[in-house]
């Protein structure tokens, strides 16, 4: 039995933002279609596909993943489990480190890039920008050199741990949005994140591994003297709003939630 748009999206048991758009993903319209066709009927084999998407949604499994796209600085995304879901919060990352950019850096370098969202977003606000990712994970990387493909194909991609394949590369400008959750945090348990790469999430018993290891390693990578008037490396991890503690180390200073590097 045929069912109108309108009745779908009213019984999937959703926001009907969301409603909206996976009915618009399993369709193959946008959501300004649905609106415009609010009581255009939709065949059986629609509506089941729709349906499934609405089931797999109550289950709490993430649009993003449904969908394999989220926007981010303007920008659409192909997104799989492989990466974290960018955050809209994780634009402001993009725009310090465009603000930076603007003061003469000519290379930047984002770490732990899994998608690709920040180096892609970085890549077409500043063209002049020499822009290179790294990403230790295959099936990340895999993401981020499509998204990269599709948008910014300038951006240099490489696999590497951290800093471990970048030889003596050196950047004027370093970000990064690292691992910061500690294992076992019973977040993990909750919402959208019990669906994410746990190794985009945690960062050790204290969740500050990886920072430390950014914070240890930045210096032999940031370009002394570069473009910039001091070369800069800025860490935002994605939980916006953490207090974070001190660290035993003298290049460390925090610029409001963001560890900050200076060569």
């Amino acid at each position: 039995m045929s069912r109108a748009v309108r009745d779908l999206i009213r019984e999937g048991g959703l926001p009907a933002v969301e409603a909206r758009l996976l009915l618009a993903a399993s369709l193959g319209v946008d959501r300004a279609w649905l609106l415009a066709h609010p009581d255009d009927p939709l065949d059986d084999a629609c509506s089941a596909r729709a349906r499934e998407l609405f089931r797999r949604r109550r289950a709490g499994e993430p649009v993003a993943y449904i969908v394999g796209a989220r926007e981010f600085y303007g920008l659409p995304l192909e997104i799989t489990p492989a990466v974290l879901i960018p955050r809209p919060e994780t634009e402001l990352l993009v725009d310090l480190a465009l603000r930076h950019a603007a003061g003469g850096a000519r290379r930047a370098l984002d770490l732990g890039t899994g998608s690709g969202a920040i180096a892609v977003a970085l890549a077409r606000s500043a063209p002049a920008l020499e822009v290179w990712a790294a990403e230790a994970s295959p099936a990340a990387l895999a993401v981020a050199c499509r998204n990269a493909a599709r948008h910014a194909p300038q951006v240099h991609i490489v696999q590497s741990d951290w800093f471990a394949s970048l030889g003596a590369e050196r950047f004027d400008l370093i970000v990064s949005n690292p691992p910061y959750v500690a294992a076992g945090d019973p977040h993990l348990e909750q919402g959208d994140v019990r669906f994410e790469p746990r190794s985009a999430l945690v960062g050790g018993a204290d969740g500050l591994d990886c920072i430390r290891r950014i914070v240890g390693e930045a210096r032999d990578h940031l370009a002394a003297g570069g473009g910039s008037p001091s070369s800069t490396a800025t860490i935002r991890p994605h939980g916006a709003g953490r207090s974070w503690p001190s660290m035993a180390t003298p290049t460390y200073r925090a610029c409001r939630t963001w560890p900050v590097l200076r060569a």
